[in-house]
């Protein structure tokens, strides 16, 4: 993860093909030696995180996250420049593995779906790493879910903002929703807005969420997949903050979109 974006993003982009061709079948006794690997790598993360919390700001969520995507195949390259502090990342969303990849290549807190809260183990995983949780349901708690993600942003952790509200099947990019870009409108605090494109070379299909299928059964299909799959974090010119939210979601939209022409990847409805 240390190589520069030359160094790394090329000879991946090359294997890509190769590698994502295959759609072999799921072996649950892969995705069962899998989660054993993760409970593992687990078990010794949080108790080396929390010998060194008190301290300052632990690197092992980080550690950990970007240990749980490797454990589950992702193959991680870059291309662009990385964000830095106080920096909202504008992502495309595939799968669950993308968590992983950009906290592990960023140091990335997220916003997240209320719902995790109601995990207490997950939910005190998400603390740990800096978690928002938001209700984009509810658009009377809007006010509440910014503040939130300015007191994040405000720490030593750029926010990723998954755009599109929900993962997608993996060959679509969904409409950009623009509610929580509400903050960039006028920054309270010295902003970069930053596009990421989450690059599958052509197998986001396989690693989507399509219709029907249950989160546990998407999850222990993608630990049963053999072999590794490459994806590629294109990081993308940063937007100018302090404009119409509107306009900051159809510009990220597209410039993503334009990212993931080359592997197939078209706006819903195109």
């Amino acid at each position: 993860m240390s190589a520069t974006a030359d160094q790394v993003a090329p000879p991946l982009e090359e294997a890509a093909a190769d590698r994502t061709r295959a759609r072999p079948g799921s072996s649950p006794v892969r995705a069962a030696l899998r989660l054993l690997a993760m409970a593992g790598w687990l078990a010794l993360c949080v108790l080396v995180h929390l010998l060194v919390r008190p301290f300052g700001p632990s690197p092992w969520p980080r550690r950990l996250l970007r240990g749980i995507g490797w454990i589950a195949g992702a193959r991680v390259g870059t291309t662009g420049a990385r964000p830095g502090r106080q920096t909202l990342i504008i992502a495309n969303h595939v799968s669950w593995l993308d968590i992983p990849m950009l906290a592990g290549a960023t140091d990335s807190a997220f916003v997240a779906k209320q719902g995790l809260k109601g995990h207490p183990v997950m939910r005190w995983l998400c603390d740990q790493n800096g978690t928002v949780f938001v209700d984009r349901d509810r658009k009377k708690s809007v006010g509440d879910q910014l503040s939130d993600m300015e007191r994040a942003l405000r720490s030593h952790k750029p926010l990723t903002l998954f755009a599109e509200g929900t993962v997608s099947d993996g060959g679509r990019l969904l409409p950009f929703r623009s509610t929580l870009l509400k903050l960039a409108e006028e920054p309270p605090l010295p902003l970069t807005v930053q596009p990421v494109a989450i690059d599958y070379h052509g197998a986001g299909p396989e690693f989507g969420w399509p219709a029907g299928e249950s989160g546990q059964a998407n999850f222990l299909r993608l630990l049963g997949r053999k072999g590794t799959v490459v994806v590629t974090l294109r990081f993308l010119d940063p937007l100018e903050p302090g404009r119409n939210r509107k306009q900051m979601a159809r510009e990220s939209h597209d410039s993503i979109a334009l990212a993931l022409a080359p592997s197939g990847v078209a706006p819903a409805g195109v």
